[in-house]
């Protein structure tokens, strides 16, 4: 049960950073442009953050469109994603 916790807090986590960044990950996996595989890559390196409050501190206090914090785990693939699909 915590692991199914954890790994929704974290897959919440991922979706909400690249909304804020202007990239549905949905929309970005339908074109084929990222894989269910590196989508659960991308959790999967989220959950080895030791402090995601930080992300949800930054998510609530940030404005869409802002760069992806240098902390993120994720920040290389969703700076990417950003540049090469932003909505």
């Amino acid at each position: 049960m915590q692991h199914s916790f954890i790994l929704k807090r974290h897959a919440d986590l991922v979706d909400r950073m690249a909304e804020a960044q202007g990239v549905d990950l949905e929309e970005t996996m339908m074109a084929g442009h990222l894989t269910p595989g590196e989508l659960g890559e991308a959790v999967l390196a989220c959950t080895g953050c030791a402090a995601p409050e930080a992300c949800e501190h930054w998510l609530a206090a940030h404005e869409a469109g802002e760069a992806v914090p240098d902390y993120c785990r994720n920040s290389a693939l969703l700076t990417e994603l950003t540049a090469r699909f932003k909505r």
